[in-house]
């Protein structure tokens, strides 16, 4: 379930991340389709808003080696 206070415009994405760049989003959305990212985005009216919680969730999936687990104590 979506929730609209998890909504966010590309441009509001782009002005809270320092690494994210508005283009580099846009890429990513018109590849949504292959790259996974089509769950985090929602269409409505000529205007594409990114669930903050599901782009996590995608963005974290874009590691290149998953992280190290710590030895247990």
């Amino acid at each position: 379930m979506v929730d609209y206070r998890d909504l966010a415009t590309v441009k509001q994405v782009a002005a809270d991340s320092p690494v994210i760049t508005e283009h580099t989003l846009r890429w990513w959305i018109f590849h949504a389709e292959t790259n996974g990212l089509k769950p985090a985005l929602l269409k409505i009216g000529g205007r594409v808003y990114i669930d903050r919680a599901e782009f996590n969730k995608w963005l974290e999936g874009q590691r290149m080696a998953p992280k190290p687990l710590k030895p247990a104590a």
